[in-house]
């Protein structure tokens, strides 16, 4: 890795540019995939099965035998430590529950705002060269809260047909029942239309590559949400000299090892802090067992040098990176000042890794820029906004004019009769 010294503004797209295809080099494949599925259902699902995992599969529903034999290869160690992330995540989750809103807007008009859960979702859970249980525990444990009335849960399975025991560990911890051994694009295409095994759903959460994140985009068309267009993770730093730069290289290093089209920056105004950690991750890719992942990442990577703070949170919100560490004797100003991020790491003793598995806080996060524009998933991602009124017979004289005015002006006159002829009964 190079040190880029003072970009400037004009240069900063190109040097922030991700090492993302883009959907026109991929989109050929999800829509092929995508109407086979639709018009075949399940046999469409074996045959990408077949294809892009190398396994035949006779049925996908994992059975009730099989999540109980996965529960079982679980250790203690690792089921405490589970324990430890679920009761975080609930703790942080059922704290953003909101009341009901309810305000008289005029007299005798009463409107309010309730919150209703999305009936049936879908996760996603990457779970090849990374099983992500913990995502299972992001995504399940707040849709369990909101009241979620069916969670469908699809991970590829691995050339024996098995999906990770502690992913299954993790879905029957949440309450999850309908696991598939579906991955890729056909998981995301049988979520949006169903098949004859695979529930449709309404919404779908959940990371994946690239191929998984155009699915995810392309569901949208056929009238399934989704929960943001998330793709390969990205971490940036920034540091100044009261950084540990062997905390910050291990930082960067956690995020290179989650796939070759990971990205890491460190942006410093200390240009012996940028020097330090590019030493230290040497030191420590060699000690990686994912080193090559992380290598070929590290391509993708860039260190940065700004003469000033500003204008490194300047280039900062241009990114708009998914995880955001800040390391700075003058932290107050990037929290107070920070307008794009997906998640906010804060001080030396703030790890990445915190975020992605006990802190509480969900690490289901925008990237690609996404940040300048969605959240995070959190509870109210599984849950819809519903707006009610009751109007009175005076809220209605007290406002029927202004509606009856307004309707006639935009030549809608049946919205006009359908005030006027409760005002003449009002009135009589």
């Amino acid at each position: 890795m190079k040190i880029i010294t003072n970009p400037t503004r004009k240069d900063w797209q190109t040097i922030l540019e991700r090492p993302t295809q883009t959907v026109n080099d991929i989109e050929d494949v999800v829509i092929d995939v995508f109407e086979s599925v639709k018009a075949k259902g399940d046999v469409a699902i074996s045959k990408f099965t077949k294809q892009f995992d190398n396994v035949e599969l006779n049925t996908f529903l994992v059975s009730e035998k099989e999540i109980k034999e996965g529960g079982q290869m679980v250790s203690e160690e690792l089921k405490n430590a589970i324990s430890v992330a679920v009761s975080n995540i609930e703790k942080f989750h059922s704290a953003q529950k909101t009341e009901k809103v309810s305000v008289e807007t005029t007299e005798g008009v009463q409107c309010w705002q309730e919150k209703r859960p999305i009936t049936n979702i879908g996760l996603y859970i990457p779970g090849r060269t990374a099983p992500l249980f913990s995502t299972v525990l992001m995504l399940a444990i707040p849709a369990q809260i909101a009241g979620c009335k069916e969670i469908v849960l699809c991970s590829p399975p691995d050339i024996n047909g098995n999906i990770n025991p502690v992913i299954l560990y993790a879905a029957k911890l949440c309450g999850i029942t309908k696991i598939y051994k579906v991955g890729g694009i056909q998981a995301i295409a049988g979520m949006t239309f169903g098949t004859e095994s695979i529930s449709k759903v309404s919404k779908i959460f959940g990371p994946g590559n690239q191929f998984v994140t155009v699915a995810k985009q392309l569901a949208t068309k056929f009238g399934v949400a989704i929960d943001m267009p998330a793709g390969p993770s990205e971490l940036l730093v920034f540091a100044d000299d009261s950084a540990n730069a062997a905390f910050v290289a291990s930082d960067l290093l956690s995020q290179t090892e989650h796939g070759t089209d990971s990205q890491v920056i460190l942006v410093s105004t200390s240009k012996g802090i940028l020097k330090s950690v590019m030493t230290e991750m040497q030191k420590q890719l060699s000690e990686l067992p994912r080193k090559e992942i992380a290598t070929q990442a590290i391509l993708n990577s860039r260190l940065i040098y700004l003469n000033t703070k500003e204008a490194a949170l300047e280039l900062i919100n241009e990114y708009a990176p998914e995880h955001f560490i800040i390391c700075s004797e003058n932290e107050d100003y990037f929290i107070d000042n920070i307008e794009n991020a997906g998640s906010v790491f804060i001080g030396n003793y703030t790890p990445e890794s915190a975020g992605d598995y006990a802190s509480g806080t969900n690490h289901t996060l925008p990237t690609n820029g996404f940040s300048k524009a969605y959240s995070g998933v959190n509870l109210d991602s599984f849950l819809k906004s519903i707006t009610f009124q009751k109007i009175s017979k005076e809220g209605l004289q007290n406002i029927g004019g202004a509606i009856e005015t307004m309707a006639e002006a935009e030549g809608l006159q049946a919205h006009k009769n359908a005030v006027s002829i409760r005002l003449k009964e009002i009135n009589n």
